[in-house]
């Protein structure tokens, strides 16, 4: 078996694998493998700082259903969810990192605007990114949920959210920033009126009819670290787009 491995290992993109998936998947093997070829993937998983070896393959491109994003800004948004240093001296050798499917389970401008079909589209469903393209600008605007959406007027609570934006035009993204949760008691918000809205008004997509579109959409920074929009006052949503992510 060990000597059959041996010829599918170059073709197993090991980079792009979650911490969690190597943890899981192939430490447990790793009596099968050269021992080089383990110390290279567990310095990789345990120091962003490493250079990665070149015996493997870059992540593959991943098929995606978006009106809004690339593969780029999905990358981007999994080593955020992951805790991943973007900064680090070889972040453009991890430049596409895919250990997430994007399932998508909402399209504005396929499914509509109102928060009563935001419930029924992404309710109960756990790991959800949301993306909102800024009409008029060449904002976006999003959040990520780590548990469920739910409808009982009440909030969520969890320290693994956040919320971010970027500009991106022509198939380029820049200036990004990520805001994590810092009152957790206040994370998401539950509302029946409300879309998929982070904290106390930080990320807010409000409608005064639960059937109509969202009349009431803005950002002010209060339950989470950073703002993400420097202009308080409400804009449009030129679309928006709700996933699941699936650890792959």
């Amino acid at each position: 078996m060990e000597n059959s491995l041996q010829y599918c290992l170059p073709l197993i993109r090991f980079y792009s694998l979650s911490s969690k998936a190597f943890l899981g998947k192939v430490r447990p093997y790793k009596k099968l493998l050269k021992r080089q070829i383990y110390e290279d993937l567990l310095g990789y998983y345990l120091d962003f700082e490493s250079e990665p070896s070149n015996n493997f393959l870059p992540p593959r491109n991943v098929k995606f259903d978006s009106k809004i994003i690339n593969l780029n800004i999905i990358s981007l948004v999994s080593k955020w969810i992951d805790k991943i240093d973007i900064s680090s001296n070889f972040a453009y050798q991890r430049e596409l990192y895919l250990p997430y499917e994007f399932k998508l389970l909402l399209r504005g401008s396929r499914d509509g605007f109102a928060p009563s079909k935001f419930h029924s589209l992404c309710d109960n469903k756990p790991k959800t990114v949301t993306f909102i393209k800024v009409k008029g600008t060449d904002e976006i605007l999003g959040g990520y949920n780590p548990i469920i959406w739910e409808t009982n007027n009440k909030w969520g609570e969890t320290k693994d959210s956040f919320i971010f934006s970027f500009k991106y035009k022509n198939g380029l993204f820049k200036d990004g920033i990520l805001s994590n949760v810092k009152e957790i008691d206040c994370a998401l918000n539950y509302g029946q009126y409300f879309g998929p809205s982070f904290g106390d008004s930080d990320l807010y997509l409000y409608g005064s009819n639960k059937t109509r579109v969202y009349d009431d959409v803005y950002c002010n920074q209060r339950s989470y670290e950073k703002k993400i929009r420097n202009a308080e006052d409400e804009f449009s949503i030129d679309d928006y787009e709700v996933f699941q992510i699936i650890e792959l």
